[in-house]
Order: structure tokens, then C-alpha cells, then sequence
């Protein structure tokens, strides 16, 4: 089985760097309480080979530094690091296999995410932000067992009927998102959890009202294309 020695400098300069991004991302994690002790993962996809880096299964996150970081192939085999990665690393490896313009995938159990995924509902798009993030509701994927590529592929089925929303709440379990790098997928999973928790609240109240699809489109596009610096 190939180690990160048999790889170029090209290949190791760029794992470290993503050690660090990673390592430094889970505590973002923390900082927007979307996780508790050692729940939730963070990786990213390297560029320069089929490698990933994930955080190590079951180490609390104020432990975690840029060498305790895992290093993987897209099989979820330990290609270096002396912890042993997520329980989540074959779901991350199956997404990134099968979706190539992702590459970076965050798990959290983030509290209102997961009241949604333990009730089997989308979260409904009744917020002009959901529009622009998500590109209609968040959805909710189907139950799956830990410790196999069962949840990624859950994953994969789901976000492949909803293409532009980054996120997908699996039953029972919690959300999982996507993005270009693991910044994007953590801003996804802080996205998910402040909007799950609005429209939490909003059903409280009454009747969520719901965009016109046509609406959400228009919300998505110049979010998208127009809104920020480019």
C-alpha cells in the first residue's frame, strides 16, 4: 500500500498546507457550535493526486493539530498519519469519487440540523438566504449505518435530485455539506444550522411561506454569479 513517501514534493507540499487548513477549520466547527466533543468531521480533496485529509476518529478537538490530521486515497486508505481517520472517511472518499468538482465535505450533529433529520423533513425554503445558498429547501437524505460508504452514497443520491443545494440532512444522523474547498462546505454546514434553526422557530409561530421556485432561482443566480467580489 503506497505511503505519502512514495508521492512527489509537489503531492507532500500540498498535504501539509491541507493539514493545516483542515486541522484549523474544525475549530470553526466549535466557534459556530455546530459540534460537541469529538462529533463531526472536516476534509478536503487535494489537487495535485487522489488524496484526501480528514480529521482522526474520536480525538477531542482541542487536541487537534495539523499532524494529527489523517491522510488518505479516495478508497479511504490511511496513506500517512499515525491516528486512525473519522468513522466517516469511506462516506467522504465515496463522495469526492463521485462528485469531482467537490472538495471539501463537512459532517456536524449540529442541533437544529439534526431536530430536521431525526423528523425525516426538508427544511422548507421560506428565506430569501435559503434561496441564495441553498437553491430551494434543504433535504433530507435516507437513514444509513455508520462506518461504510452507505452515507456518502446517500448523499450523492440525494444532492443529485437537489444540484444546487451543498447541503443534505441524512435521517437520524445529521447534515453533511459540500463545497469547492472545506471552507465552503464549513460555511454550508453554519448556513444549514442558522437556517434550520429560523425556520424552527418560524413554525412556531404558523405557517411557513414558502418562494415560488421561480423566485428561489432568481435569488440563487445573483447570489451566485453577481453578489460578492470576484
Amino acid at each position: 500500500m503506497a505511503t505519502l513517501a512514495d508521492y512527489g514534493p509537489e503531492v507532500r507540499a500540498e498535504v501539509k498546507q491541507v493539514r493545516e487548513v483542515v486541522s484549523n477549520l474544525h475549530q470553526q466547527l466549535i466557534k459556530w457550535n455546530l459540534v460537541v466533543w469529538t462529533a463531526g468531521n472536516v476534509s478536503q480533496r487535494l489537487h495535485t493526486a487522489d488524496l484526501m485529509v480528514i480529521k482522526p476518529s474520536g480525538v477531542r478537538y482541542e487536541n487537534l493539530t495539523p499532524n494529527s490530521m489523517v491522510v488518505t486515497d479516495l478508497e479511504g486508505n490511511v496513506v500517512d498519519g499515525s491516528e486512525a481517520p473519522s468513522s466517516d472517511t469511506a462516506s467522504h472518499a465515496y463522495i469526492y469519487r463521485h462528485m469531482p468538482d467537490v472538495y471539501g465535505v463537512v459532517h456536524t450533529h449540529s442541533t437544529y440540523a439534526t431536530a430536521w433529520a431525526a423528523t425525516g423533513q426538508d427544511i422548507p425554503c421560506g428565506l430569501t438566504m435559503m434561496g441564495d445558498e441553498f437553491g430551494g429547501p434543504v433535504p433530507v437524505g435516507p437513514f444509513r449505518l455508520i462506518g461504510s460508504e452507505a452515507i456518502g452514497k446517500g448523499v450523492v443520491e440525494t444532492l443529485a435530485k437537489y444540484p444546487k443545494s451543498p447541503a443534505v440532512l441524512m435521517q437520524n444522523h445529521g447534515p453533511f455539506t459540500i463545497g469547492r474547498d472545506a471552507e465552503a462546505a464549513v460555511k454550508a454546514a453554519a448556513m444549514t444550522e442558522e437556517v434550520a434553526h429560523t425556520m424552527w422557530a418560524a413554525r412556531q409561530l404558523g405557517d411557513i411561506i414558502e418562494i415560488d421556485q421561480a423566485d428561489i432561482d432568481k435569488l440563487n443566480d445573483r447570489y451566485q454569479n453577481v453578489y460578492g467580489q470576484h
